[in-house]
């Protein structure tokens, strides 16, 4: 006689078994909902399903048989020296943090455990002897308030850009809020965390979902995305704010921050500019962007306190996607005709090809106040560039000696803004100091 076990949930698709030998191997899987086992270990399909278990006897003789009907059996298994089905590590991991949700909704809907109840108090008042009924009680309490912590971030969550309120700090809050609530043994004190919102208002503690409406390719690598803002609503970012991105991986949660590069008075719309990297976890997540996807984005966070006129001239600094926080504030000067602060942009790039927002950066440079210098690394010859960039870029790679010589061409006293990679960050912070600039002369985002 063969057994039946109604297995919860499927794992891979049936190619995964089929076609590559995989049911013959030592580590067992399973599709169907629906396992059958017989003595002779025998596999088959039937509608579409497929059907298989350890066969080839158990130890000390006898048919070996699979466990865990009707999901009171372990949900792991460990390899075919067990009577357990191993099911794909992901789906698992996927179905039990489903499972601690569904726990967590369940025990702040239900009243609190921490009494007992008045059915388990002897009659006349006499002194309470704890019964197995209350102790299980007390067990099922200390584990629902367990299951109710808050897990501490993971570093992969934290996007390293100095957030203010950084992840951490997040996490220190509410585990502060769950000791006060579960000293006092009310649940009713905490307050469940909009992870996923609905509405169009940006917050720094909890993810909103705004949803993709355009994808434009600007190089071999780097996109241009733009998320929907409802109605005629703004972000509200200050200059040089960044948001923070959340992307799952594999069933690894990370975090990335971007600067938007739209206006910071831009209605019903916003955009980032992202680059892929091949090996980048984020980038395998904001590679599977398509319109109409919905992403989740918290801040703002940072920012570059400026006011017109503040300094007489901005000497930029900035590399790659380096350039993203830099065009906001372009466009806050250009279109403030009472702002008549000088700007220099210098961006660095790989190649021509390389260089972000072309016609953008040209159309700025048509003003009285705004020049831009390009360096490229990778470019063989000038005379690969059109005509209208041959006079203000530099091949080569960026240094203090050409540095110097722009800054010399300023019109006033420069301050100075860096953004790029770190490294970069580090090297152009390195020459304003051999130039001579003190720390107050300069800006990193």
């Amino acid at each position: 006689m063969g057994s039946e076990t109604w297995w919860r949930g499927s794992c891979h698709p049936r190619s995964h078994f089929l076609g590559n030998g995989l049911a013959n191997q030592g580590t067992r899987y399973i599709f169907s909902s629906y396992v059958t086992t017989s003595s002779s270990g025998s596999c088959s399909r039937t509608d579409g399903t497929f059907r298989k278990y350890h066969g080839n006897g158990a130890p000390g003789g006898g048919p070996r048989t699979v466990q865990g009907v009707r999901g009171r059996g372990p949900r792991w298994g460990f390899g075919p020296k067990t009577n357990l089905v191993r099911r794909c590590p992901q789906h698992a991991q996927e179905q039990r943090s489903r499972s601690v949700a569904r726990r967590k909704a369940s025990i702040l809907s239900q009243p609190c455990l921490g009494s007992p109840s008045p059915l388990l108090q002897p009659a006349g008042g006499g002194r309470h002897f704890p019964s197995l009924c209350s102790r299980k009680l007390m067990d099922d309490t200390e584990e629902d308030w367990l299951i109710l912590r808050p897990r501490e971030p993971l570093p992969s969550q934290c996007c390293g850009s100095g957030c203010k309120p950084c992840i951490y700090d997040l996490y220190q809050k509410e585990l502060k809020q769950w000791e006060e609530a579960k000293a006092k043994n009310d649940k009713s004190l905490l307050a469940v965390k909009k992870q996923q919102g609905s509405n169009s208002e940006l917050n720094p503690e909890a993810f909103t979902a705004f949803i993709v409406s355009c994808v434009n390719q600007l190089t071999e690598d780097t996109y241009q995305y733009t998320f929907e803002l409802p109605g005629n609503s703004s972000l509200g970012l200050s200059l040089g704010q960044h948001i923070v991105l959340r992307g799952q991986v594999n069933g690894l949660e990370i975090q990335r921050a971007y600067t938007p590069i739209t206006p910071v008075n831009a209605e019903g719309y916003f955009e980032v500019l992202i680059k892929c990297y091949a090996t980048g976890l984020m980038s395998q997540y904001v590679k599977t962007w398509k319109v109409g996807d919905a992403v989740f984005w918290r801040g703002p966070f940072g920012g570059f306190p400026y006011k017109a006129n503040q300094y007489g001239e901005l000497f930029i600094l900035a590399s790659g996607t380096g350039l993203a926080p830099m065009l906001p504030i372009l466009h806050y000067i250009t279109e403030n005709e009472d702002d008549e602060t000088f700007v220099t942009l210098v961006g660095c790039f790989r190649n021509f090809e390389n260089i972000y927002m072309k016609s953008f950066l040209q159309e700025q440079c048509h003003f009285w106040n705004i020049r831009a210098f390009y360096v490229l690394s990778k470019e063989a010859s000038l005379e690969n560039l059109p005509w209208s960039f041959r006079e203000n870029t530099h091949i080569g790679r960026i240094n203090e000696k050409l540095i110097r010589s722009m800054m010399d061409t300023c019109r006033r006293q420069p301050f100075v803004l860096i953004c790029g990679s770190e490294k970069f960050g580090e090297d152009m912070e390195r020459c304003l100091k051999a130039i001579g600039l003190q720390e107050d002369s300069y800006f990193i985002f």
